[in-house]
């Protein structure tokens, strides 16, 4: 799932088969294509034959995923440091937390009102040459911003309108990036590239976020969005490398309209994707949102603002576990025991509500990073082998959408709803219905029917 914790691609299906034939699959540039005739064991290979094997079947061993890793790097980098960077910047020329809120929200509202364009987008032309677009949009925009901080003239005007068209350039990206990933490897290797990729994503993001700190308090917020533009600027040739031209059959002749109409019909008719969405609209709400909002405050009255800090960089570190997990450990029903993992988020939001410590709170957020690390990959993986890929940036947008949505509807929530009901019982409702929405979308025969990747009997049950 995209979470803020914002979660057939590659055309894999095996039909008809029996016992003596089956269908067999050669990598053909990006796509894959069906070859009939027998499957035959291949014969046992030593030495040097077996060393390119081994290494074949590394993602980093592909030239096209390797520019993508390192692209997704330096922008999760750029996007760790710059809200610090922000943050200061606005409250260096005199802003007040409104006036903060406001230049963030103006990006967020923006970032989401383009994410189905960017699916759209990503579906009709070269992903790598919207990558590229976009990427050169937001340095553009982040480096204006930055000389516009260093140079002493910003305005919380300014800086709220070009963090709309940043904005905007990430949520057109957004699907690209996602959807790009079965381009840049043969199918045998998808898993472990996506497990790559939310390694990079969640590193990034922890990595991005101590230097965005470091940045700010040594040489000033200007230099750190500075360095975010740069990571944007460098990122664009990446993308450009990959050349990784879609697999898209979209009529040209369709509108926006109809794109965004087919991939909702996409979307919803498999019951296992929009049932995991719903699940994680509850589980975003409740804890990128409210839990976010209100463990600031329980730390100020309790265990002190450092603790909440350890707190945070432990489910990081979960997170980067987590993603490993995956890496190595393939069940046979990964995504239902993905789906089930997530349930542990429920318990920061239990710890919060009783007795708050440091250490308990760094072990419960460690639990969740894992869950969600773990669950992510797999989630990744699933979307990617049974979406047609045609279609396939235009359902992760509607599953960014479900995501980012309700993060911004639970913040706003958090304050009336500890009004009214008092902190402890807030958390403890929150963590009941992570647990209830858990619980309901496990019930989903899709769900449970998902072996490694393949839904037995039809889809969308």
């Amino acid at each position: 799932m995209s979470y803020s914790f914002s979660f057939s691609a590659t055309g894999i299906r095996i039909v008809g088969c029996n016992r003596r034939r089956h269908t067999r699959y050669r990598r053909v540039h990006e796509g894959e294509v069906r070859v009939p005739g027998p499957v035959r064991r291949p014969a046992k290979q030593s030495g040097r034959d077996a060393v390119s094997v081994t290494r074949a079947r590394r993602a980093f061993y592909y030239a096209p995923f390797r520019y993508l890793f390192f692209a997704r790097l330096l922008t999760v980098l750029g996007n760790g440091i710059a809200p610090i960077a922000l943050a200061f910047a606005v409250l260096d020329i005199g802003g007040s937390a409104g006036d903060l809120g406001l230049v963030v929200a103006a990006r967020s509202i923006f970032n989401v009102a383009f994410l189905l364009i960017g699916g759209v987008l990503a579906d009709r032309y070269s992903r790598s040459k919207v990558l590229v677009w976009s990427s050169v949009i937001a340095a553009l925009s982040q480096a204006v911003v930055a000389w516009l901080v260093l140079d002493g003239s910003a305005t919380v005007a300014l800086l709220a309108l070009l963090g709309t068209v940043n904005g905007a350039a990430a949520g057109i990206a957004l699907p690209a990036s996602q959807a790009m990933v079965p381009q840049t490897v043969p199918v045998h290797t998808l898993r472990e590239a996506n497990a790559f990729i939310q390694l990079g994503i969640n590193g990034g993001t922890v990595v991005g976020a101590s230097l965005g700190g470091i940045l700010t308090s040594l040489v000033g917020p200007g230099w750190g969005l500075a360095v975010d533009a740069l990571g944007f600027l460098c990122a664009a040739p990446l993308y450009l490398l990959t050349r990784a031209s879609a697999t898209q059959v979209t009529d040209s002749q369709t509108n926006i309209l109809q794109d965004l109409r087919d991939g909702w019909k996409e979307f919803i008719a498999r019951s296992w994707v929009w049932g995991i969405v719903v699940q994680f609209t509850i589980i975003n709400a409740a804890f990128s949102g409210v839990t976010m909002i209100v463990g600031p405050i329980v730390a100020d009255a309790s265990f002190g603002r450092s603790g909440w800090g350890f707190a945070l960089a432990a489910q990081g570190i979960g997170l980067i576990v987590g993603s490993l997990i995956a890496l190595r450990w393939k069940p046979r029903r990964d995504l239902y025991i993905g789906v089930l993992l997530v349930a542990f988020c429920a318990l920061p939001m239990v710890v919060l509500s009783q007795h708050p410590s440091t250490p308990a709170l760094m072990g419960a957020f460690f639990v969740a990073g894992v869950g969600f690390g773990q669950f992510g990959v797999v989630w990744a993986h699933s979307l990617q082998t049974h979406i047609p890929p045609e279609k396939l940036a235009r359902v992760y947008a509607w599953d960014a959408i479900g995501s980012f949505v309700a993060i911004p509807i639970g913040e706003l929530a958090a304050g009336p709803l500890t009004l009214h009901f008092g902190i402890t019982g807030v958390l403890l409702a929150c963590a009941a219905a992570v647990v209830i929405a858990t619980l309901a979308a496990a019930c989903i025969p899709s769900i449970r029917r998902h072996e490694n990747g393949v839904v037995v009997r039809r889809e969308g049950g």
